[in-house]
C-alpha cells in the first residue's frame, strides 16, 4: 500500500477499466487528428507532410504515454483526476498550436509539448512516492531524464527560425524514440526491463482501440462537415458513399477480428510490457496516420472529383497504403504467423499498382478504387478467419 492510494489495485475483474475521465481526455484529441488532417491539406508537398507527420508523432507521444501511466494509475482518485485535467488544457493548447506550429507558434508548441511530456511524468514520480514500487520509481526516474534532454532540442527548436525548427524537432523525436528501444538506459541509473513495464494488456489495448475510433470519427466528421456544404449532385453523393464505405471498411479490418485477437494477445503475454511497446506504442502510428491521410483523400475527393494532381494521387494512394501496412504489421506481431495477412499484403499490391494508371484517373474513380481495394482486403481476411477457428482466438 502507498502512503498516497493512487495506484490501481491490480487482480480485480475491473482493476484495467477505462474510466471516465481517461475519455473526456480523449476528445481533445478528436481536436488534434482534425487539426492534423487540415494542416496536411493546406501543405500538399513534401515538405508539408514531413511537418504534419512530425507532429502526428508528438501528438501520439503525449497522447501514449499518458495511456501508459494511467495503466497504473486509478483515474478515480482526484490527483490523477486533476493531473488528467491539467493534460486536456494542455493538449488543447498544443492541437490549437498545430497550424502555425512552424511558423509563428513553435515556442507555444514546443513549450505546451515538453510542459505536458515532463509535467506528467513527474505527477507519476510523485504518485510513487512511498510506493513498494522501486522498481517503477526507478523506470520513472529514467524516462524523467530522457523527456529532460528530448525537451532540451523541442525548446530550441521552438525559438528557433522557423526554416531551422524541423532539424531540431527532428532530433527531439529521435531521442524520444529511441528511448524505449534503450530501454530508458541512463548513466548511473541504468536501464529497464520488459518486466519493469507490466501493465495491463487490457487496458492499453483497449485504449489504443479507443485511439482508432476517434481517428475514423475525425474522418467521419470531415465527410460530413465537407459534403453538408456542397450542392448534392450525383457526383458529390458518389464521393460521400466511398468515403464512409472505407471508413467502414477501415474499421472493419482493424476491429473485425484483429483487435480483440491482439488483444487477447497481450492479456495472456508473459511480457505484456514487449508486446505494449511494439504493437501499441509504436505500430499504432502508421494505423492512425493512415486514417488521417485517407480523411484528407476524401475531402479532395468531394472538394475536386475531377482531375487531381501530383499531390492528390499521393494522398489518395498513400492514405490506404499506410492504413494497410500499418494493420499487416501489427497482425503480424500479434499472431503466430510466419507472414503478414496475405490479403493485406495483396492489396498493398493492388494499390501500388494504381501508381502508373493514378495520373490518368480523376479523382472520384482513384478513391472509388482504393476504397474497393479496401472492401475486397477486409472481406477476403473476414471471410478466410470464419472458415477455420483463429488459432490464437479467444475459448
Amino acid at each position: 500500500m502507498t502512503a498516497h492510494p493512487l495506484l490501481r489495485e491490480r487482480g480485480h475483474h475491473d482493476s484495467g477499466r477505462v474510466g471516465m475521465i481517461e475519455l473526456f481526455f480523449d476528445l481533445v484529441f478528436v481536436f488534434a487528428v482534425t487539426q492534423l488532417s487540415h494542416t496536411l491539406l493546406e501543405h500538399l508537398t513534401p515538405a508539408g507532410a514531413a511537418q504534419t507527420a512530425l507532429m502526428l508523432f508528438a501528438i501520439w507521444w503525449v497522447w501514449v504515454y499518458t495511456s501508459w501511466v494511467t495503466n497504473w494509475l486509478n483515474p478515480e482518485r482526484i490527483p490523477v483526476r486533476l493531473c488528467l485535467l491539467t493534460l486536456l488544457l494542455a493538449g488543447l493548447v498544443l492541437a490549437a498550436s498545430i497550424p502555425q506550429a512552424f511558423a509563428e507558434r513553435g515556442a507555444t508548441f514546443a513549450c505546451t509539448y515538453v510542459a505536458m511530456q515532463l509535467g506528467r511524468t513527474s505527477f507519476m514520480l510523485w504518485a510513487l512516492r512511498g510506493a513498494a514500487r522501486p522498481v517503477l520509481l526507478r523506470n520513472f526516474q529514467r524516462i524523467l531524464t530522457w523527456m529532460a534532454l528530448s525537451g532540451v532540442f523541442w525548446l530550441i527548436g521552438g525559438f528557433a527560425a522557423a526554416e531551422e525548427r524541423f532539424g531540431w524537432w527532428a532530433v527531439a523525436l529521435v531521442i524520444e524514440l529511441v528511448a524505449p528501444f534503450a530501454y530508458f538506459w541512463v548513466p548511473g541509473l541504468g536501464r529497464s526491463h520488459v518486466a519493469d513495464w507490466d501493465i495491463d494488456g487490457a487496458h492499453l489495448a483497449e485504449r489504443c482501440a479507443l485511439f482508432v475510433i476517434i481517428a475514423l470519427g475525425e474522418s467521419l466528421l470531415i465527410t460530413g462537415a465537407t459534403f453538408a456544404t456542397l450542392h448534392w449532385d450525383a457526383t458529390v453523393i458518389d464521393s460521400m458513399l466511398i468515403a464512409v464505405l472505407g471508413s467502414i471498411a477501415m474499421w472493419w479490418m482493424y476491429f473485425d477480428t484483429g483487435a480483440e485477437r491482439a488483444q487477447h494477445r497481450i492479456v495472456h503475454a508473459s511480457d505484456p510490457g514487449r508486446q505494449g511497446r511494439a504493437a501499441y506504442t509504436y505500430l499504432h502510428v502508421p494505423i492512425v496516420a493512415g486514417i488521417i491521410v485517407c480523411a484528407a483523400a476524401d475531402e479532395i475527393a468531394l472538394m475536386h472529383p475531377g482531375h487531381v494532381d501530383g499531390a492528390g494521387v499521393a494522398v489518395i494512394i498513400g492514405g490506404p497504403l499506410i492504413y494497410l501496412t500499418g494493420n499487416a504489421l501489427f497482425k503480424w506481431i500479434t499472431n503466430d504467423r510466419l507472414v503478414p495477412p496475405l490479403s493485406h499484403l495483396a492489396g498493398i499490391v493492388m494499390l501500388t499498382a494504381l501508381v502508373p494508371v493514378a495520373s490518368h484517373l480523376s479523382a472520384i474513380a482513384l478513391a472509388g478504387l482504393t476504397t474497393a481495394i479496401f472492401v475486397v482486403v477486409a472481406a477476403w481476411e473476414s471471410l478466410a478467419l470464419r472458415r477455420r477457428k483463429p488459432e490464437n482466438a479467444p475459448a
